[in-house]
């Protein structure tokens, strides 16, 4: 029973030496995973690898990890499409604003989850210790299988692109092997620990924000004399309240990807403190720069020309550089692109370290190396995957398919947060979102509302995504069923 076990960390326990928190993790559970109760739910004790993970990360690799999480692709192409289903500029920066306002809703829940768990799997952990170690296994069953390596095949494919236009190589023929070639060295970086990563990260997160910098120059540059026009840009057609709400789904989508670093929460120093500010300000960060660069696309292209725009970004760096201002850009995108499969790679391998270590998934995954502090097993394997996907060219129907169970992971994941409030209401928290319970239900509602619009405008897609999690079930069974004799 969960009573049987103490009802929170020890305060200074996260940040104690690894061996002595591994060993009293183990101490208590008997193994290297979290303890089980009868009907499958997991005590609120950390699942711990048998050498555990190194805290390693600053508050600057932190944050650069949720910058670098977010910003991808998105903000370079996705204002295009906003544009298409908004009437004026004003409306159109208003959106990203919303959207900017529920994500940080949404990451002040995460900052409190992260501070209570500071444990390497980020929502399956408070999946598994608030409903149990099935719906925790649901979630990292189309996210680490499925949704992870999906996001890092596509996102490798769209960096080999940008790449090879970059350098004037023509054709197909060069980006499936570019793609590729990019995820194995990613893991091979990743291999040898997370600082290794870590450098690797904070450089072409740097290299992301310097290219949106050159967006936010150029567009004030072309716009210098009439800044205040961008507000009040004639629209290319008028757009129906529908399709204004409709239009915050995209914005939503390219503020998505703030989770990884607490998927990564087990190798950041003082991690109560160090989490939320990280969240915090990185999401802020993001906000600021998603909407200079939307006032930026304005202010050069119009808004009409923004939502006729099919690479928003290319043509607005070529009004004043030219070809060669087109060329620079997609460097840019590439390097913003190859940033985040890093950190995909990164957060993915962590939670399938963590379902291996309890039992739910191949139990050499849920091993840390000794010397790296790295989930070597995990991160081969994620990777290996993810170059299938690239190779057969299925991820783009796969991250379809998976939308719905990705979103219904956050919902769920910041519902835990009650869970947490309920349970543990003596314990003290280092961190607690403010206007409780006001922001995880705006968050929570909201995010529900966007499964549903997804729901209506893709129903297959979404009835796919809903199969996927349910033959996890048997699949979770099975698994369970097969291990059971290799269990200690």
């Amino acid at each position: 029973m969960l009573a049987a076990f103490p009802r929170a960390l020890p305060s200074d326990c996260a940040n104690r030496s690894c061996g002595e928190f591994s060993s009293w993790a183990t101490a208590l559970t008997g193994g290297t995973g979290g303890s089980t109760v009868g009907n499958g739910k997991v005590a609120a004790v950390p699942t711990e690898p048998t050498h555990a993970y190194a805290r390693r990360l600053n508050s600057w690799d932190a944050a650069m990890i949720v910058i670098g999480g977010v910003i991808g692709a998105g903000i370079f192409l996705t204002p295009a499409t906003v544009a298409r289903h908004t009437s004026s500029s004003l409306e159109l920066l208003i959106l990203w604003a919303i959207g900017g306002g529920l994500t940080l809703a949404g990451v002040l829940c995460y900052a409190e989850l992260g501070a209570r768990r500071p444990q390497a799997g980020g929502i399956y952990v408070y999946l598994r210790e608030a409903f149990g170690l099935l719906p925790a296994f649901l979630f990292g069953w189309t996210m680490a299988l499925i949704n992870y390596p999906g996001s890092v095949a596509a996102v490798a494919t769209m960096f080999a692109e940008y790449l090879c236009a970059a350098l004037g190589i023509a054709g197909s023929l060069y980006v499936k092997p570019v793609a590729v070639g990019a995820i194995v060295f990613i893991v091979g970086i990743n291999l040898f620990g997370i600082r290794a990563g870590a450098w690797m990260q904070n450089v072409f997160t740097v290299l992301k924000l310097a290219a949106i910098a050159l967006l936010v120059i150029t567009g004030l540059v072309l716009a210098h004399d009439h800044l205040g026009l961008a507000l009040i840009g004639k629209a290319a057609q008028p757009a129906s309240t529908w399709a204004f709400a409709g239009a915050l789904l995209p914005v939503l989508f390219s503020y998505g990807g703030f989770h990884y670093l607490n998927d990564l929460a087990g190798e950041v120093r003082n991690p109560q403190r160090t989490l939320p500010r990280a969240l915090g300000m990185g999401m802020t960060g993001v906000v600021i720069c998603y909407l200079l660069a939307n006032y930026a696309y304005l202010a050069g292209l119009g808004h009409a020309g923004l939502a006729n725009s099919k690479a928003p970004a290319a043509d607005l760096m070529r009004l004043l550089f030219g070809e060669r201002g087109a060329t620079v850009i997609a460097v840019g995108i590439a390097c913003s692109t190859f940033g985040y499969c890093s950190i995909a790679i990164a957060g993915g391998a962590r939670v399938l370290q963590t379902m291996g270590a309890d039992g739910v998934f191949f139990r050499a995954a849920g091993r840390v190396d000794e010397r790296t502090r790295a989930p070597q097993v995990a991160l081969a394997l994620l990777g290996a995957w993810a170059v299938v996907l690239t190779l057969s060219g299925t991820f783009g129907q796969l991250l379809n398919y998976t939308t719905v169970g990705e979103w219904l992971g956050h919902v769920f994941g910041i519902g835990t947060l009650f869970w947490y409030r309920k349970h543990f209401i003596d314990d003290p928290a280092p961190y607690r979102v403010p206007f409780y319970p006001l922001l995880p239900l705006i968050f929570v509602i909201t995010v529900f509302g966007v499964i549903v619009a997804s729901a209506i405008n893709a129903p297959g897609d979404a009835g796919m995504s809903l199969l996927l999690i349910a033959l996890g079930v048997p699949v979770y069974y099975g698994w369970r069923r097969w291990a059971r004799p290799r269990v200690a």
